[in-house]
């Protein structure tokens, strides 16, 4: 219960004010994986229950986001970073595109779209593989833009750029770390104007440098934190000056080079879960401390059991779901990270990329050929569903109305009834 009540006392920066029908982020609403309450579809495939299916222009691997029914997807449409809005209909809003030429991705599951955009409700945030960081108007309009590799030199990532944007009150933050040159760097929201840089050497070997995680905005008693994960640390940041205020290590004790990082942490109460190892640990971190706090502040580690080297973790209350790479769903106990329950989705060549999601009291995890599981949540492991697209995807799908948005590489698919028929509750 205890863990429970911090959760609900902890204030996620994303909005000032968030609808049951708005997704701004790519991890929901408060950043852990759980949908707004509602009841959402079970059964679907390419022609059953789906309410509309959109080709999209160029190939693009972000999630979308939802704001006032509008529904906003990056892309590379003829080479060029485009952002394009979608209403709840599925006809296109508005599309607009952004800076010099794209940059194709390296890895075929990857595009120069990875980063999803970001919203506060006053202006999309959008970032793009060729380094620019763009700011739009609801109606698609630029407000300024930036470019963080003209500024401070191209990236050195083997693969493609996968953190995405995050908002404080008042800042654009994005994290870059990669062999040689990491950093962390704010932005104004109102000119895009540089607030700060801070520097990220951590020494980590090689590969294991790099990541592509995306940080957490947390404010906690008034003042705003950044946590990031990357380079064999987790470091807290003051949102204000960029200051470090605390670290912890000894993720990668063996000082393996080939540890790079991609699933993202989750907060869950007093503590910040992260996975790494390339799937093989989850780390739990006590929040809070100055300094090195590695001795004192790591409150467990699971180790080989529960854990995922690409999708992103679930919290809810005492509870966090991790799907692995392969589809086993293990539910763990936050507070000793031992697990309730584990269980293998359907084994296939097929990889798991996307970040599952909990809506309904199901959990929705999505393998890369397009095939959803359906699982329910309680005290075992239990398929309750598996439904087919038959399309490549490695977006997270996002929950509102009573419907599901899924996003392929060549399609956007809206899943449940008809917009008005679910705001009618036909």
């Amino acid at each position: 219960m205890r863990i429970r009540a911090i959760v609900f006392g902890l204030l996620f920066l994303v909005t000032s004010t968030v609808s049951a029908d708005n997704w701004p982020n790519w991890r929901g609403p408060t950043l852990n994986g759980v949908a707004p309450k509602g009841t959402y579809p079970v059964n679907w495939s390419a022609t059953k229950n789906v309410a509309w299916k959109l080709k999209l222009p160029g190939k693009g691997t972000s999630t979308p986001i939802i704001w006032n029914g509008q529904i906003i997807l990056t892309s590379q449409e003829s080479g060029k970073n485009t952002t394009l809005a979608v209403d709840r209909s599925g006809k296109t809003i508005w599309k607009t595109t952004s800076g010099g030429p794209g940059v194709k991705g390296k890895h075929r599951k990857a595009s120069g779209s990875n980063p999803s955009p970001v919203t506060d409700g006053k202006h999309i945030y959008v970032y793009f593989k060729n380094g620019d960081l763009v700011c739009l108007t609801l109606a698609g309009k630029a407000v300024w833009q930036t470019n963080l590799q003209k500024a401070w030199g191209k990236d050195t990532l083997w693969w493609d750029i996968g953190t995405s944007p995050v908002l404080s009150a008042d800042k654009v933050l994005v994290a870059v770390m990669q062999t040689g040159g990491s950093y962390v760097a704010a932005f104004n929201k109102s000119d895009g104007k540089v607030a700060w840089k801070h520097d990220r050497n951590l020494e980590a070997p090689l590969e294991a440098a790099q990541s592509y995680t995306t940080p957490i905005v947390l404010k906690r008693e008034g003042v705003e934190r950044l946590l990031v994960l990357g380079a064999d640390h987790v470091t807290a940041h003051e949102v204000a000056s960029g200051k470090e205020l605390w670290r912890v290590g000894g993720l990668n004790p063996g000082g393996q080079k080939y540890f790079r990082s991609i699933s993202s942490p989750v907060v869950a109460g007093n503590l910040l879960l992260a996975p790494y190892s390339r799937g093989n640990t989850l780390t739990a971190i006590r929040l809070g401390g100055n300094g090195d706090v590695t001795k004192s502040h790591v409150a467990w580690k699971n180790k080989g059991g529960a854990a995922a080297d690409v999708p992103s973790p679930i919290v809810q209350g005492d509870r966090a779901f991790v799907c692995s790479d392969r589809g086993r769903l293990t539910c763990l106990d936050v507070k000793t990270g031992k697990a309730i329950w584990s269980g293998q989705a359907e084994k296939n060549r097929q990889g798991f990329s996307s970040s599952p999601i909990l809506a309904g009291g199901r959990i929705y995890i999505t393998r890369e050929d397009g095939k959803t599981f359906v699982v329910d949540s309680g005290d075992s492991f239990k398929v309750v569903a598996a439904n087919e697209l038959g399309e490549f995807t490695v977006a997270t799908p996002i929950f509102s109305q009573g419907q599901i948005l899924l996003r392929t590489t060549e399609h956007l698919y809206c899943i449940g009834k008809r917009a008005a028929a679910a705001a009618a509750g036909e």
